[in-house]
């Protein structure tokens, strides 16, 4: 089903209920937690929004619990560790219309979230900051982050997804909360900034951006980010999310060149020029097409799992992998070959029996062999394929849909 989310445009609160709760995640930022909650107080009092300050503490031992309290601002404690788990909890628990996340160790400026609101009032369900059209400061952002890991896995996600997006992890953004729990974010680490925004682009949310400026923390210790774990950790949700990019195409390509390949030496048994064509070939060209093969299938059981357990809603260019799952198609392509590859098998047997059993020539006999075990390979592999899709597609009917 394509839950395509609609705009839900509401006019500024103006019944003494919160319109905006401005989010900050919490791990230990005493020295700087006081002055972003009072520099997200001035902003509201300024901008006339009706709005909440609301700190999801993640097991602060520092006291910052009790300083956002005398700050004014209202704090849950959130158990469950990670960057993401708070702000999970904290979107849950928001008692306004919109939400607005920021870390809070002074990285970003509470008191100037003007545009965000702005649009958010317009309609928009995620808006975005971009530190990279806003400015970044001096020391605010690691070297590598900067010249690297952010604009690589940003790319990735513009392609990948067609998110309008150019700071893929821009700490600072709002939201429509009834649009953004309705996603189903679960991922409670760092990568819970590439979830929320190619989940929101799988089910047609409106995103905007606008620039945001970057100032070092004001941490005295260490940032909680890990360069090289976290950014693993986004690339491999990102290449997950999107089985068509990380199997389904590579699977299609080697199996398409070892065809490819496959054909050629068949065809021209006695060679092409200076292009290699020997059994030795035929052999790799087998397991080009069989290793592609079984990646493509693979590709499609991610598929399914992401369309029956509601994890996204699937891009257009990738239901057809849902839909072939459910064809005919697969079992019939499954039996034809493998009546082709075990008729090569056999022929062989009866071809060697022919002879008395006696000694065949071995290039002659590979010429047929291998393409025989690759069709019987592929047919199985096939068939067997088509038996666990429709055994998966069993279990998951038989869950509940509120499970």
């Amino acid at each position: 089903m394509d839950a395509r989310l609609k705009i839900n445009q509401q006019l500024p609160n103006t019944h003494g209920e919160p319109e905006l709760t401005i989010l900050m995640p919490c791990l230990n930022e005493a020295l700087t937690l006081a002055k972003c909650v009072e520099k997200a107080k001035a902003f509201l009092t300024r901008y006339e929004v009706v709005g909440e300050v609301l700190i999801a503490d993640n097991g602060s031992t520092d006291g910052s619990q009790a300083i956002a309290v005398s700050s004014g601002a209202r704090v849950i404690n959130v158990p469950k560790r990670g960057y993401g788990a708070a702000l999970i909890a904290g979107v849950f628990n928001a008692r306004g219309r919109y939400v607005i996340m920021g870390d809070s160790d002074e990285s970003y400026d509470f008191s100037q979230l003007d545009p965000y609101v702005d649009q958010l009032r317009r309609g928009t369900q995620l808006v975005m900051g971009n530190r990279f059209r806003g400015g970044i400061e001096n020391g605010a952002m690691p070297f590598l982050h900067r010249y690297l890991g952010n604009p690589v896995l940003s790319f990735i996600g513009r392609l990948f997804f067609k998110a309008p997006v150019g700071d893929f992890h821009c700490g600072l953004r709002g939201f429509d909360r009834v649009a953004i729990t309705r996603l189903g974010l679960r991922c409670e680490g760092m990568e819970f900034a590439s979830e929320m925004i190619v989940k929101a682009s799988l089910n047609g949310l409106s995103i905007k951006e606008v620039p945001t400026t970057l100032s070092p923390d004001g941490r005295d210790r260490p940032p909680h980010l890990r360069t090289w774990r976290d950014g693993w950790r986004h690339l491999r949700f990102l290449l997950l999310f999107t089985p068509r990019w990380l199997f389904l195409y590579p699977g299609a390509v080697l199996a398409l060149l070892g065809t490819v390949q496959l054909g050629i030496s068949l065809l021209n048994p006695s060679g092409l020029g200076r292009w290699p064509v020997g059994v030795h070939t035929q052999l790799f060209a087998a397991a080009a097409i069989v290793i592609g093969y079984q990646t493509m299938l693979f590709a499609i059981g991610l598929l399914m799992a992401r369309d029956n357990t509601k994890l996204s809603v699937l891009h257009p260019r990738e239901r057809w992998g849902l839909a072939l799952s459910k064809s005919i198609a697969l079992p019939a392509l499954g039996t034809v070959c493998a009546f082709a590859g075990l008729w090569l098998c056999v022929n062989l047997a009866l071809q060697w029996g022919g002879a008395g059993f006696g000694a065949l020539r071995p290039e002659d006999a590979m010429r047929q062999i291998i393409p025989g075990v690759a069709l019987l390979l592929i047919g199985t592999q096939s068939l067997v394929a088509s038996l666990f899709f429709a055994a998966l597609r069993s279990a998951f009917e038989a869950i509940p849909q509120n499970s």
